[in-house]
């Protein structure tokens, strides 16, 4: 086991893992309690009552924060012809089409959203082993598989974040920064936690929503009081 600093055990004091918070308090008291010496980032974890092993219990998707996450993502998109100019014109960071397959083949990844158009995954397909384990490969349930790049940049730069269970239930979401204001973080948090409680799957039995934290980077865990 990890040894744990000083300053995360002073700081882990001040939260009482017994109470479940209300968002705003979880929120205040993350921000409190925060130990780097960065603008740390804000992240959400819920544990959810879902069997991911099950197909009908995969819960994937993307949502739009409405402040952002205080991070500016770097896109690569794989296109080409009038899309690969639309995707330039949009401001992606990275343009191509075979050339950029091939770059990322042998070991380029300076970014941190992939976009591409359909016409272009029979090649990106070639790159899941790569690119599939960072959670890079594009999808067309996160907006990633797209012939509208203007649109799918636009909204990652907005603050486009994606989620997907694990295998053991668990989605982690950032939805900002320590330095962001509680109001902002409040926000954010209550966009994703509505959009996982309209994504709740059919076949889902007994409690949803079975446990929510919010922290910051190296920072305590806070619980948060969830609906039952």
């Amino acid at each position: 086991m990890a040894k744990k600093s000083k300053k995360y055990v002073e700081a882990a004091k001040l939260v009482d893992a017994t109470v479940a918070y209300n968002v705003t308090e979880a929120i205040e008291l993350a921000k409190k309690t925060h130990t780097a010496k960065f603008d740390a980032s804000v992240d959400v974890a819920f544990r959810l009552g879902v069997d991911p092993r099950q197909a009908d219990q995969q819960i994937r998707g993307a949502v739009v924060l409405p402040n952002g996450t205080g991070k500016t993502a770097r896109i690569a998109v794989f296109a080409r012809g009038e899309r690969a100019k639309e995707a330039e014109a949009a401001g992606a960071d990275f343009v191509g089409d075979l050339d950029l397959v091939q770059k990322v083949q042998q070991g380029w990844l300076d970014f941190d959203v992939a976009v591409a158009t359909p016409d272009m995954m029979a090649e990106v397909g070639k790159l899941g082993r790569v690119l599939g384990p960072r959670g890079l490969m594009p999808n067309p349930k996160t907006g990633t598989v797209t012939m509208d790049v203007t649109k799918a940049i636009n909204e990652i730069k907005a603050g486009k974040v994606e989620y997907r269970v694990d295998k053991v239930g668990n989605i982690h979401v950032p939805i900002g920064r320590v330095s962001f204001d509680t109001e902002k973080l409040v926000e954010n948090f209550n966009t994703i936690y509505n959009t996982l409680l309209r994504a709740k799957p059919s076949a889902a039995k007994g409690t949803y929503m079975k446990n929510v934290a919010v922290s910051t980077t190296m920072g305590p865990g806070v619980r948060v009081a969830v609906e039952k």
